[in-house]
């Protein structure tokens, strides 16, 4: 049995300028995963660099208010909600809210620095 504790998990600052911290990845833990999973915290106030992933991608909120960028597509997105991000999707997610903004990633197939591009800041 792998239990990962989230204050265990190092955080980090990510690609897009999210704090993160992974869970679960199958290339650093003994686990028969296709996907990786990771806990992102946006601060009030701040935004996610645009970028996107050759592979799919889902956010699901925790806490927070935040507007997700994906394409020409915005929306305001809260805690309960999934959002989808196709494979090569330009995306970022701001924080519109007075608390941070948190929230899961599943990355399928599991995330690769070589899978990510990131652009300019908009």
């Amino acid at each position: 049995m792998l239990i990962r504790a989230l204050a265990d998990c190092e955080e980090f600052i990510a690609g897009d300028h999210t704090r993160l911290r992974e869970l679960l990845h199958p290339d650093k833990q003994p686990l028969d995963l296709r996907y990786s999973l990771a806990h992102a915290t946006v601060a009030p106030g701040e935004t996610s660099t645009p970028h996107a992933l050759t592979t799919s991608e889902v956010y699901y909120i925790l806490q927070g208010k935040g507007q997700m960028h994906i394409g020409e597509e915005v929306a305001t997105v809260k805690p309960g909600d999934a959002i989808y991000i196709p494979p090569e999707a330009h995306q970022y997610i701001e924080n519109i809210g007075t608390e941070p903004l948190i929230f899961l990633c599943i990355v399928d197939p599991a995330w690769q620095a070589r899978d990510e591009i990131v652009f300019e800041a908009e």
